[in-house]
């Protein structure tokens, strides 16, 4: 099961804002709401939620759902 949402903490003032995540995409580029900074990947991440968010991009999670179930589809 993918989930779609995740709270993004802002590495700069600590502010925490749940947001939805796309299907099929990371997303590259996050304006914090608290003091206004502009996030992008941490070096090795594909995107501001597998860097600062709760939950990694759906991408992530169906790559992670792969490999534990051994490259097979999940039943």
């Amino acid at each position: 099961m993918t989930v779609l949402e995740s709270v993004i903490t802002c590495p700069v003032c600590g502010r925490q804002t749940l947001e939805s995540m796309p299907e099929n995409a990371g997303q590259y580029f996050y304006r914090c709401l608290g003091c206004d900074e502009m996030l992008r990947p941490r070096d090795r991440d594909c995107c501001v939620f597998c860097s600062y968010g709760s939950v990694r991009c759906p991408p992530k999670q169906s790559e992670r759902q792969t490999v534990l179930h051994g490259g097979a589809d999940c039943c």
